[in-house]
């Protein structure tokens, strides 16, 4: 279930810092523990079976320009896409918790409070679909996708898109989703396929990114943009992965995909 969130800035200062998936995430669990505490423990603290929080939410899209680890907004205008994998008659659940709702971005230097002027369900793909069956699906980071393979310390090495274990890690996280919101044998046996594709015209970009910036447990992760991932799997598989999103720190604003283009087996 994907939304469109539109924000107007509140107040005259239009600075945000330019590590702001950490603020801006836990602004949503803020508006989620307003409205149902229990769900926000539920997300913030278990998630399912594995701890996944399952949704996530794209990059700001705003005019801004950046000076050093600030973004100076131009415009009052921002918005945004967030997805939770969510039952579709919660849309008027979600709709509500957001609506008119403040969002405060800020870390210790600078920041902005948002007012939620519009929030817009967005069309699901495969709508005439059952949910067993196998579709296609070519996805576009709106967000940083971060793959990586924990070494001997317990810390991920990332991986960028055209290195060989990247679609291997992608796969092993995707099943671990579908185990926490199926079982262990349906993930086991799921069919999955999954690989990249890169740009005529550009390369995948590299983006760093420090959750909890300026802090004792300031946490740097990468991730990268601007490639495809061309994927198959079973109708049900397919919505997981744009419900929740791709790869890893989801909740955290990585790894929000989008189709492009969509291929239908009868």
């Amino acid at each position: 279930m994907n939304f469109k969130i539109t924000l107007e800035q509140k107040g005259t200062e239009g600075v945000l810092p330019i590590n702001y998936q950490y603020p801006l995430s836990a602004a949503i669990y803020k508006i989620l523990s307003r409205a149902d505490a229990e769900y926000a423990e539920f997300l913030h603290t278990t998630g399912y079976g594995k701890g996944y929080k399952f949704f996530t939410f794209s990059d700001l899209k705003a005019k801004f320009k950046i000076n050093r680890d600030r973004m100076h907004l131009q415009f009052p205008i921002v918005s945004f896409q967030i997805s939770f994998h969510l039952p579709t008659a919660s849309k008027n659940f979600i709709k509500g918790l957001f609506q008119s709702r403040k969002i405060d971005i800020f870390d210790k230097r600078s920041g902005v409070s948002f007012e939620v002027k519009n929030i817009e369900a967005l069309p699901q793909k495969f709508s005439d679909k059952k949910e067993n069956d196998i579709v296609e699906s070519s996805l576009k980071p709106h967000s940083a996708l971060v793959c990586g393979i924990k070494n001997e310390k317990g810390n991920y090495n990332f991986l960028p898109p055209g290195d060989s274990q990247f679609l291997e890690s992608l796969l092993f996280n995707w099943r671990q989703k579908i185990e926490a919101n199926y079982c262990d044998r349906t993930a086991e046996n799921a069919l999955l396929n999954a690989e990249v594709e890169f740009y005529e015209k550009g390369k995948p970009r590299s983006r760093l990114v420090s959750i909890k910036a300026g802090t004792p447990a300031e946490t740097k992760i990468r991730g990268f943009l601007n490639f495809k991932l061309n994927v198959q799997a079973e109708k049900r598989f397919i919505n997981i992965l744009q419900n929740c999103g791709a790869g890893l720190y989801n909740a955290q604003g990585m790894g929000y995909v989008k189709p492009i283009k969509t291929k239908q087996y009868d």
